[in-house]
């Protein structure tokens, strides 16, 4: 990739598609979520190698409980199953993992795995992913609320402790705002992904499936990202977080 091209420091991906992709093959729908985890390896590696520092991937949402339970639970299966057995390389690669999103109701394999993974990576920073499970922006907030009430009650805080700055950091996770959003498939929505940290990002909808969403892929929606004119209250500027 062209070393002058500007690369976002925080990047947030929806992956869509993964079941509609299967099925236009002939394939069951949980294949695409198979799929999509040999994407996701390729796709981590070329974002620490191109300079992406933070990466937030909407995994599983609060609402996606909703589905099939056949699916969900396969869903359940596959991110420990997956974790176990690649978290290892991307540990090596210097990646750092972290996990957005309420605890409950995941199951306690999903739990047990997630709190092994945030403890043995912590100490990486080529690249900083954050996995959004059972993950909804609106649930952040009544979280984000709370946490910031209780902080109050035992007279941490004051009033006028609480900033932006004091309530991005009691997020669920204290990350930069993001820089660029991609969702794949072609859906024009956020799907209550990160909307506070979304504020002044860039948006991007290709209308390739997830599990085809390759390096090449990520390569084009840099470029795209750089024919954009960021602006912040009206004030053109290349980036909010450089």
């Amino acid at each position: 990739m062209n070393d002058e091209l500007k690369i976002p420091v925080h990047v947030g991906i929806i992956m869509d598609g993964n079941g509609r992709w299967a099925q236009e093959r002939g394939m069951v729908r949980t294949m695409g979520h198979k799929s999509a985890i040999n994407t996701l390896k390729e796709l981590c590696a070329h974002m620490a190698e191109v300079g992406v520092k933070y990466c937030s991937l909407y995994a599983f949402s609060t609402e996606n409980f909703k589905r099939d339970k056949k699916e969900v639970k396969f869903l359940m299966n596959l991110f420990v199953s997956s974790f176990k057995k690649e978290y290892i390389k991307l540990k090596e690669r210097g990646v750092r993992i972290v996990f957005s999103g309420r605890r409950e109701p995941l199951p306690q394999e999903v739990l047990d795995i997630i709190d092994q993974i945030t403890e043995e990576t912590k100490v990486n920073s080529d690249l900083v992913l954050n996995v959004c499970l059972n993950y909804g922006s609106h649930a952040e907030t009544v979280d984000m609320v709370k946490k910031i009430c209780e902080q109050y009650k035992k007279g941490d805080i004051s009033l006028d402790d609480i900033d932006e700055e004091f309530i991005q950091r009691n997020m669920y996770q204290d990350l930069p705002p993001l820089d660029f959003v991609i969702r794949t498939s072609g859906e024009l929505r956020l799907s209550n992904f990160m909307l506070y940290q979304a504020s002044y990002a860039e948006f991007y909808f290709p209308q390739v499936y997830f599990p085809d969403f390759n390096s090449e892929e990520f390569d084009k929606a840099i470029l795209e990202f750089n024919k954009r004119k960021r602006r912040f209250g009206g004030v053109e500027n290349e980036t909010k977080n450089s």
